[in-house]
């Protein structure tokens, strides 16, 4: 289980809005992989991390981005 301070660090560390991390969360993906996913410029082929989340959020749920965004505390 993720804690709400690796959520943070990750969101800071690969610049992630609050929307990307709620959206990630809702995923049930784990922040501490997220270097693993995302693209270091030598992957072409890799997208971007935000762009990665949305598409796997818009192929689960069916939308864009969700209802409501909450910020963490």
């Amino acid at each position: 289980m993720s804690s709400v301070k690796d959520w943070i660090e990750a969101r800071t560390k690969f610049r992630l809005s609050y929307m990307h991390i709620q959206m990630a969360r809702e995923l049930g993906m784990n922040p501490r992989k997220f270097g693993q996913l995302d693209n270091h410029k030598q992957e072409q082929w890799k997208a971007p991390l935000p762009e990665f989340i949305k598409h796997l959020y818009f192929k689960r749920f069916g939308k864009e981005q969700p209802d409501v965004v909450t910020r963490l505390k």
